[in-house]
């Protein structure tokens, strides 16, 4: 938690710009169920989609739950401030386009899982975080899965994902990212994005 402090403390005012979203969630819980169930859904039908149609169908659920254009700019760090908006768009598509694929060949079969929604914690900065689990027939434990949320303009949005207590998806990209920017800006980093989803897709 001290880590998600210091990441979101110094870095979660870099964006104020909303992302889609596909319909107003009530609560964090909501929203972290609704995104479950789409995948859930895509997830029953991966054989027959396919990665491409896996990815097609993901693409709405992930950005009408995640504040993609927030993730990414916080991936960024301070080149953010410095980037045109025609750049940071290019990011955000990058980065949305880059976190799909994942999804698309991470969750491609289906074994009669189950998400389940454990509770709700309260974090810094106003964050509230979703605890979850993943129950699958073919493992002995179930994964747990915890989101970290924001009310942003009257709809809670999802930023990032912990699993197993671990260290969060978003400070491990920002690690991995900090050669990139360092070397070649935010640039190269839309290109080495890109790069990743093209690779994951073929």
């Amino acid at each position: 938690m001290n880590m998600l402090r210091r990441n979101f403390l110094t870095l979660i005012m870099l964006v104020a710009i909303m992302a889609p979203s596909l319909a107003y969630a009530e609560s964090a819980e909501e929203s972290v169920a609704k995104f479950q169930a789409g995948l859930l859904g895509v997830m029953k039908e991966a054989d027959t989609l396919g990665v491409e149609g896996r990815f097609t169908r993901l693409e709405p659920i992930v950005s009408g739950a995640f504040h993609m254009p927030l993730m990414a700019g916080l991936s960024a760090g301070e080149h953010w401030k410095t980037s045109t908006p025609e750049q940071r768009k290019q990011l955000v598509s990058a980065f949305s386009r880059m976190s799909v694929a994942t999804l698309a060949v991470l969750f491609s079969s289906y074994s009669g899982e189950e998400f389940m929604v454990k509770g709700t914690r309260t974090g810094p900065r106003n964050l509230t975080i979703v605890d979850t689990e993943l129950k699958s027939p073919t493992r002995d434990k179930a994964v747990e899965i915890s989101y970290v949320t924001q009310k942003r303009e009257g709809d809670w949005r999802l930023i990032d994902v912990i699993v197993d207590g671990g260290i969060s998806e978003l400070r491990v990209r920002i690690s991995e990212y900090r050669q990139i920017l360092k070397k070649g800006g935010i640039e190269a980093l839309i290109v080495l994005l890109n790069q990743k989803a093209d690779q994951l897709l073929s």
